[in-house]
């Protein structure tokens, strides 16, 4: 009796992945698993697989990855490049491909802002304390230590993220608010077929 084959993983697209670490992935992505991790990062320090900018990822080939995971990195974008590294998520995603994204809630960190609550830590992170302003313009820590990729240029409302990923060519979006002053967002390359 032969063995049934084990299915191929899915391919993952980790963007802006850092430095490895497990605790970078959402739980159903955590090895071993169904799940196959390519990493890619503009900054060659932490040896990704792929070194590019989310803006230009034509390194990695047209519909080659099942799912893209981006966790705080379109802020780092001028509101302008937003739309190229959207297209780009878009491009590399088989058809029946998502992007699920995290990244600081504006709305929410205004609230803390109008508060006077500007540099107060507002929760705890892997990296340490995190305030609006660090919310608001990157974490001060890591760019007072010489990492400038860790700047925000931009960011995102709920609303504003579902538009610029509406924009973007998703049919299917759905962003949420976390109690962690973010925003999380999956968007789907196309919408799924309706069962008759």
């Amino acid at each position: 009796m032969s063995a049934t084959p084990s299915p191929a993983p899915r391919r993952l697209l980790h963007v802006g992945c850092g430095l490895p670490h497990p605790a970078k992935l959402p739980l159903g992505w955590l090895p071993p698993g169904p799940w196959e991790e390519v990493r890619l990062d503009i900054d060659p320090a932490v040896e990704p697989d792929i070194v590019a900018s989310i803006t230009d990822m034509r390194a990695v080939p047209e519909a080659s990855f099942d799912a893209v995971w981006s966790a705080h990195n379109l802020e780092h974008l001028y509101p302008h490049e937003v739309p190229l590294a959207l297209a780009e998520f878009r491009r590399v995603l088989r058809p029946e491909g998502f992007v699920l994204l995290t990244l600081p809630d504006l709305q929410q960190v205004a609230v803390l802002v109008a508060a006077d609550r500007l540099t107060e830590p507002a929760y705890l992170s892997p990296a340490g304390p995190i305030s609006a302003l660090d919310m608001l313009y990157g974490h001060g820590a890591a760019i007072a230590q010489g990492n400038h990729f860790m700047g925000h240029r931009g960011g995102f409302t709920a609303r504003s993220l579902q538009q610029a990923l509406e924009a973007a060519g998703f049919p299917l979006v759905r962003v949420a608010r976390d109690e962690r002053f973010a925003l999380w967002a999956t968007a789907h390359k196309s919408a799924p077929a309706l069962v008759a």
